[in-house]
């Protein structure tokens, strides 16, 4: 194999060790950064942060592809109970999605790092790898979450095929299988993104503004195969946290992994997704997250009944603030932590169980029970009410009275 001094155009050359860590997911594009990089003189050492979404057979195909495709050595990493305190818990605190849809199924990409980063270490290089595409939003998530880590090279092979080649897959397709490499066939038509927090796929049809095909389904079951009896199940939330399903306690990830199977039968939590990325294009996926739609609407219910007026009118602000900072990349930015310092704090009532039932295709919190709702022990909406009628007119006078100052001094015709 030849060094990478003896290429005349390589981009990435390496002095002394030529050990570089690749995050890989055995996926087209990671496949083929293996012998990409190898020909460019390094010796691949592959790690995939095993962050849930995938079962036993799928866990043994990444590693056979990492054997087959020749690196110098893989590891699996388990990242379940990380993407759940660092992201699932500050992200149900939160409550929203980015533009107020997408579910940040990626942020697992900030684990991933963290565990090649430890790689890296362990084998003493400073070089990593990745492959993120130069057109969207992960490779700022990668980039940015490693100069937060240390100082580090980083290298993106499907960055620099790019200058060269216009459709990108294809090239890695031929490349793969000029090299004796086989790709799955749903590679050839998607690029997918599979973990605990749920599934994205993105290309083909969805890429051309087109109806998904029946070939862009992850985990959710279509409407013809829903149950006919609805999907009830309870749980019980501690300081925001969810710890019990149906009365039975279980660590962050297995709970969550549980519910994706649950409402996943259901096809809960999916969605056709546009949004702004951060590199200034459009965006557009098909999403599944049963599991994380369960939980936020299971966190928001009971949330919403024990925190007061001005808890819940302010909370959104920070929420949206934290959630545009782990969209964009800024996962270890100080702000934040500040913002989780004020999420945790909002969470200190949050503690009670929430009934959640589905019929198919949206899940309902039917049931709260909580010792922190805040109801008034004489009175109750619409219905009743300890106060007389001179007060709540009184109230009501004093409430509006700059509104209706400005209709007596300018007229009702000023409104026009």
């Amino acid at each position: 194999m030849p060094s990478a001094s003896t290429i005349p155009d390589s981009r990435f050359p390496n002095p002394g060790s030529n050990d570089i860590v690749l995050a890989f997911s055995g996926g087209l594009d990671t496949s083929f950064c293996v012998p990409y990089l190898q020909e460019q003189g390094w010796r691949v050492h592959t790690v995939f942060a095993d962050t849930g979404g995938v079962d036993a057979e799928e866990r043994a195909f990444i590693e056979k592809r990492a054997a087959e495709l020749g690196v110098a050595s893989h590891i699996t990493v388990d990242g379940g109970p990380a993407i759940w305190d660092d992201f699932v818990k500050p992200f149900v605190w939160a409550g929203e999605g980015y533009q107020g849809q997408y579910p940040l199924l990626v942020s697992d990409r900030y684990l991933i790092v963290d565990a090649a980063l430890a790689r890296a270490r362990d084998l003493g290089t400073d070089a990593v790898a990745h492959g993120c595409t130069g057109m969207g939003n992960d490779q700022v998530r990668f980039d940015l979450a490693v100069k937060a880590s240390g100082d580090y090279r980083i290298v993106a092979p499907i960055r620099e095929i790019q200058k060269q080649h216009t459709q990108t897959r294809a090239y890695e397709q031929q490349y793969l299988e000029a090299r004796g490499f086989g790709v799955r066939a749903k590679q050839k038509a998607y690029t997918i993104n599979e973990n605990l927090l749920g599934v994205t796929l993105s290309g083909g049809e969805i890429d051309r503004w087109e109806a998904p095909g029946e070939g862009a389904r992850g985990w959710c079951a279509p409407r013809s195969a829903w149950p006919a009896e609805p999907l009830h199940v309870r749980l019980r939330f501690v300081e925001g946290e969810a710890v019990e399903l149906d009365g039975k306690p279980l660590a962050g990830a297995t709970l969550l992994a549980r519910l994706n199977t649950l409402f996943a039968q259901y096809g809960v939590g999916r969605g056709l997704y546009t949004g702004d990325t951060t590199i200034g294009l459009k965006g557009r996926i098909v999403y599944e997250a049963p599991g994380l739609t369960a939980l936020l609407v299971a966190h928001r219910a009971l949330e919403e009944a024990v925190l007061s007026k001005q808890q819940n009118r302010f909370k959104p602000d920070v929420a949206r603030q934290w959630v545009e900072l782990v969209y964009e990349g800024f996962f270890h930015d100080p702000l934040k932590t500040d913002l989780e310092a004020f999420l945790a704090s909002s969470q200190r009532m949050v503690n009670g169980e929430v009934v959640l039932e589905s019929r198919g295709g949206r899940v309902d919190a039917v049931a709260v029970s909580s010792p922190h709702i805040l109801n008034a022990q004489g009175a109750t909406y619409a219905q009743s009410a300890d106060w007389g009628v001179e007060e709540a007119e009184g109230f009501i006078r004093l409430y509006g009275m700059s509104s209706t100052l400005w209709a007596q001094v300018n007229g009702a015709g000023s409104r026009e």
